[in-house]
């Protein structure tokens, strides 16, 4: 019978030890073994073979650092676009809160492979998560996540009176709200059960466990309702706090998503 193999790299991943990019960084620099010989680039494995990482390549991983920003309105999660800047570049000395407890040093090495897990788009504010860390990337967008991400939503809605701007929990159709929860589809695709809650008579509260591109605007277009302002404040067990806008701070030593 033959054994089920797959590529090293997608193997380490599965694993937890890296991201596949990770992986073939370490394979090229001769750090990985499987049982017991120097493994090479693009190689299959199975589920029974023994991989081993050097402590060159676990010493590399440990100073890799993971970023808490809160994003301002006009920034783009990621590479530049219509005139508009990455947030990473809000990532300077300058910006770091000055109530942050961690004991890490800022240089601009951190920057190099400094990448966000999980976008908002360049109208929503919050918590955004910027890492060079695979193992943390993969966890939070990962196609397997099932890390809750919770925002505060301030809403408007179109109904047959027209438009309500003030006090829209009390004229939302029941029934609305549940389909939020669970019935709408995006792309072609049925989503995923979310918690969508009223926090005040004018802003919703959403947790969902999937990130479609602004999904919750797209969800709000579908049931008559506009979104006029979006905050992420939650990305697993690692809240906003009270981050200020346009500044950061490090992921600290015992913080866990």
């Amino acid at each position: 019978m033959t054994v089920p193999t797959q590529r090293l790299n997608k193997r380490m991943a599965e694993l937890g030890l890296c991201s596949r990019r990770e992986a073939d960084d370490w394979i090229a620099q001769g750090w990985v073994r499987v049982n017991g010989a120097v493994a090479q680039m693009g190689m299959q494995v199975a589920a029974s073979d023994d991989i081993r990482v050097e402590r060159a390549a676990q010493t590399q991983q440990q100073q890799q650092v993971t970023i808490l920003l809160h994003k301002p309105v006009g920034y783009v999660s990621g590479q530049a676009e219509d005139g508009h800047a990455p947030a990473v570049t809000l990532i300077q000395a300058r910006n770091r809160w000055r109530e942050d407890r961690s004991p890490q040093r800022f240089h601009p090495g951190q920057l190099r492979g400094l990448a966000p897990a999980g976008r908002l788009d360049i109208d929503s504010v919050g918590l955004l998560v910027l890492t060079q860390d695979g193992r943390v990337a993969r966890q939070l967008i990962g196609a397997e996540s099932e890390v809750e991400k919770e925002y505060l939503v301030r809403v408007v809605w179109r109904g047959p009176a027209g438009e309500v701007r003030q006090n829209v929990q009390a004229v939302f159709p029941a029934a609305q709200l549940a389909r939020l929860r669970h019935g709408l589809s995006l792309d072609g695709q049925a989503l995923k059960p979310a918690g969508v809650d009223w926090q005040n008579p004018e802003q919703l509260r959403f947790v969902l466990r999937e990130g479609k591109k602004r999904q919750i605007r797209r969800m709000c277009e579908q049931v008559g309702l506009t979104v006029v302002g979006l905050k992420r404040v939650r990305m697993g067990r690692v809240t906003l706090g009270q981050l200020p806008a346009g500044q950061w701070r490090y992921l600290g030593p015992h913080e866990r998503f």
